[in-house]
């Protein structure tokens, strides 16, 4: 079997899954606060009621997952463009980032699931603990990229904007 070569850039649906889990974590974010808000009331006793704000937020926390691991099963089978020089101590943080993204793209739906379905507490306390690693990854992530563009202008940018090859 012949050795498999790197493409030169994503596809139009590793870019189209990378913008959409964007959206769906931003609006996690957002519209924390009924979800909140109704565990609140779950764990004082009191019943949670019907909020189309807490189905947003269970439903966008099981496609972050689902849509996490269909990019990971594209980067197995089709892979990834190579990635961009950069010291050692870049790429290695690089790395890091996107591992802890991908792990908690899984594990805080997992915890999210555990404690709302199973009324776990130790989950809820896990799944905020991950919500502040997660937005300081996310945060991190998008330094890296405009880094990546304004200072190095190495079009990083550019690989999540058009597909290639």
């Amino acid at each position: 079997m012949p050795a498999k070569t790197a493409p030169t850039g994503y596809s139009r649906l590793q870019i189209a899954l990378h913008w959409l889990i964007f959206a769906l974590i931003a609006q996690q974010y957002l519209f924390k606060d009924a979800m909140s808000a109704a565990w609140d009331r779950i764990t004082d006793g009191l019943e949670a009621g019907f909020d189309p704000l807490v189905l947003a937020h269970v439903a966008g926390g099981a496609l972050v997952m689902i849509f996490a691991l269909w990019r990971l099963t594209l980067r197995a089978r089709r892979g990834v463009p190579p990635a961009i020089e950069a010291s050692k101590v870049q790429g290695i943080l690089a790395k890091l980032t996107h591992v802890g993204l991908y792990a908690l793209m899984i594990l805080m739906p997992l915890s999210g699931s555990v404690a709302w379905f199973g009324g776990v507490e130790a989950a809820a306390q896990g799944h905020n603990v991950m919500k502040i690693i997660l937005l300081a990854l996310v945060a991190l992530h998008v330094i890296g990229a405009l880094y990546h563009q304004f200072i190095l202008r190495d079009d990083t940018l550019a690989r999540m904007r058009r597909a290639q090859g």
